[in-house]
């Protein structure tokens, strides 16, 4: 079932076509797409489970399917090149009840949740972990050769990010500024990595920042985009925008990334999907909602955009996945 009345689109969306809402009320995002372009991805909350897992679905919202245990919370699900696999991280093995919400009077907050890292059939059979500790291991994704896992973790008391070699298991450090490191995806080509950052500039933020990672907690209010050769090397900043930038994913072709940000609101509230060069340049906005859309992602033959929005929530704060044409 797919709906697409007249306001799921704002007249100044002009690099969007034909779109598609593919769920359909909750909390529905992060869908990304497999390599064929065929099926999505995504994590839900849905009835009877109290918190996120992980579903698949075709890309015109049919045939969705449950593809993690039920337990714990899920988060950040990827697909093997070849489509057999799939990646995902859950805190089921420390519980079958899931981590209750972080605590919210110290302001907004993520929790850095004690996920270890699974790799697993299609169909959610045959799961195997990747990770064994009690680190925060979450926001992995596949190297477009199927030969390695990027992923972030707080293993060794940062939030960087680190590339597993899934034929031997080893495992690459890729950053290590003081700071949050994270969201990471290869450039469909395999040649960058894109993923965003905040790192403390005082010693009264670094302080806030470890005294928060203690709690398994993080403060992403001014996050910028980051890019780097696959190999870790030209690791350099791309955005100044202030506020909270992220969800980067690169074009196809790799002259643009496409991410979420609030820069352009004083109040921080409103999150609209945005396009840059590679060089910072060029800032062009692709969304016009009242509230949130973010989590964005290009099929591979760059034809189309799978993204999470608020737009025709049946209630306030509803989160669905839309799938759209795109248009240069």
């Amino acid at each position: 079932m797919i709906r697409h009345p007249a306001n799921l689109q704002h007249p100044q969306e002009t690099h969007l076509r034909n779109i598609k809402q593919l769920t359909f009320g909750g909390e529905n995002a992060e869908a990304y797409f497999s390599f064929d372009g065929k099926k999505l991805i995504f994590q839900s909350v849905r009835p009877p489970f109290k918190a996120d897992q992980i579903y698949t679905m075709n890309i015109d919202g049919s045939q969705v399917e449950l593809v993690s245990s039920g337990r714990g919370r899920c988060t950040c699900a990827y697909w093997s090149p070849n489509g057999k696999q799939i990646l995902y991280s859950s805190t089921d093995a420390f519980g079958a009840e899931p981590p209750p919400p972080p605590d919210r009077s110290q302001g907004y907050v993520w929790g850095m949740f004690p996920y270890r890292l699974y790799i697993a059939n299609a169909d959610g059979s045959n799961r195997k972990a990747l990770t064994d500790d009690d680190a925060y291991n979450a926001e992995a994704s596949f190297s477009p050769d199927g030969k390695k896992i990027l992923f972030t973790s707080t293993r060794d008391g940062n939030i960087d990010l680190y590339e597993l070699e899934l034929k031997t298991g080893k495992v690459k450090r890729l950053t290590d500024t003081p700071g949050y490191n994270g969201g990471p995806f290869y450039s469909w080509d395999g040649k960058y990595i894109v993923y965003r950052a905040q790192h403390p500039k005082t010693a009264e933020e670094l302080n806030d920042f470890r005294e928060l990672l203690k709690k398994r907690l993080v403060r992403p209010s001014r996050l910028e985009l980051w890019i780097m050769r696959s190999d870790g090397k030209e690791n350099r900043k791309v955005t100044q925008l202030g506020g909270a930038n992220f969800a980067p994913f690169m074009q196809p072709g790799n002259k643009r990334i496409i991410f979420s940000s609030n820069h352009h609101d004083p109040r921080g509230r409103e999150f609209e999907l945005f396009t840059v060069k590679l060089d910072g340049s060029d800032v062009q906005r692709i969304t016009y909602t009242d509230d949130f859309d973010g989590f964005p992602m290009f099929s591979r033959n760059g034809k189309k955009l799978v993204w999470a929005s608020n737009r025709n929530g049946q209630t306030p704060g509803d989160t669905n996945v839309f799938i759209a044409d795109w248009k240069e």
